[in-house]
């Protein structure tokens, strides 16, 4: 008896467990959002459960007991909502909401359910979905009075850039500014001042750029100022050396903003005043390439007395224009040929030296008093042999 209430009871815990396991659950719930008119806003939602959940959008009209709901889908709000989802292993949804309107502020939420009968109205199941909200606030722009609008006097060396906040939509936390996109060292500040200045000490192309005032509210809010120079263009390499029938490369590059619209090139004249305009493709001799920041004019099939000379690049912005020079070198196709020339030609004239020297060279006459030297040497040492002959056979 104790064992069938026993295996009654674990069944009813299994089965309890199981039922457990098949519920729908959230893995990651919406957050919410503050966003200016015309932004985007994006709404992540994923839930677990076996056999994998149906996941539905829906959005939050009303207070909470006249509340109405709205189901989304791919599409609406004339084309300003998408919904991407995916079914494996798990239920993944997205929501996305693009160019917003103050329209679009509300509760929007997720529902969630594997119950099989949850799309079933006439009988309601016990649990049929599970629910998250997140909360999506827009704003209006905050109007940001910056001043001056934009920069392009030639005759300013200097410039104080300054941006005024008029109607913040929360509190100010902090500012910064930046150049170009990166945030310039030492303009960060806590401060929640309204108004706030960068100074420029001199205006070139190294400081021009796009300059943004940035507030830390909730969103953030900016404003852009230009700040526009002459461009500067340098050549890549003032001097290219080339042999005679190849391909020579002359490069140019700019800085600074705006960036080049327009790039040409042209022949210099011996004098270097009188120039030659270079057109593109012209008799398949001239080739250029330009991009904003670089021109490449590629000079074919080289000439030495044609081609070589001094080349002028000169790039053009709404400011005005700048422009910088190279000398390009043609070396003759027996260039090479040369230094090789001249190796075999020293070491001829190394071996005729050579040669001449030990013809005229005297030979080696003999030393006598070596030769003399030697003979007393012989005769000691036989003498000295007989010597310890003789001694030897006195001894005896």
């Amino acid at each position: 008896m104790r064992r069938k209430l026993f295996g009654v009871i674990l069944a009813v815990c299994i089965g309890w467990f199981q039922a457990e396991a098949l519920t729908a659950g959230f893995i990651k719930s919406p957050s919410s959002q503050m966003k200016l008119i015309e932004d985007s806003a994006k709404l992540d939602c994923e839930v677990m459960g076996n056999p994998i959940p149906e996941v539905q959008w829906w959005f939050i009209e009303g207070e909470e007991r006249n509340e109405t709901g709205t189901q989304l889908f791919d599409g609406a709000r004339e084309d300003r909502v998408h919904i991407n989802a995916t079914y494996i292993n798990h239920a993944t949804s997205t929501l996305i909401l693009n160019n917003l309107t103050l329209n679009d502020t509300g509760v929007y939420e997720c529902r969630a359910s594997n119950d099989p009968n949850r799309n079933d109205l006439r009988t309601p199941p016990k649990v049929k979905w599970i629910r998250s909200q997140a909360n999506v606030i827009v704003f209006e722009h905050a109007a940001i009075t910056t001043k001056p609008e934009v920069v392009n006097d030639q005759n300013q060396t200097s410039a104080t850039l300054s941006c005024n906040l008029t109607n913040p939509s929360s509190l100010i936390k902090g500012h910064y500014w930046t150049n170009n996109g990166k945030i310039i060292d030492k303009s960060e500040s806590n401060s929640d001042e309204l108004y706030i200045k960068h100074e420029i000490k001199k205006v070139d192309y190294h400081s021009a750029g796009l300059y943004a005032c940035v507030f830390l509210t909730e969103p953030q809010v900016n404003a852009t100022i230009e700040v526009k120079a002459l461009p500067h263009v340098v050549a890549y390499k003032h001097s290219e050396n080339a042999n005679e029938k190849d391909k020579a490369v002359l490069t140019c590059v700019s800085h600074g903003y705006p960036l080049p619209t327009d790039w040409r090139w042209y022949k210099l004249k011996d004098d270097e005043i009188d120039k030659m305009p270079i057109v593109n493709g012209t008799d398949d001799k001239y080739e250029m390439k330009n991009t904003p920041n670089k021109t490449m004019l590629y000079v074919k099939d080289l000439d030495i007395n044609e081609d070589m000379g001094m080349y002028q690049c000169q790039g053009t912005n709404e400011m005005g224009s700048a422009s910088d020079k190279i000398q390009l070198r043609v070396r003759s196709q027996l260039a090479a040929l040369w230094p090789f020339l001249g190796i075999v030609a020293e070491v001829i004239i190394l071996i005729t030296i050579i040669f001449i020297y030990e013809k005229r060279r005297k030979p080696d006459e003999i030393n006598d008093d070596d030769d003399s030297g030697s003979a007393p040497l012989k005769s000691n040492a036989a003498t000295n042999h007989k010597d310890k002959n003789v001694r030897q056979r006195n001894s005896n």
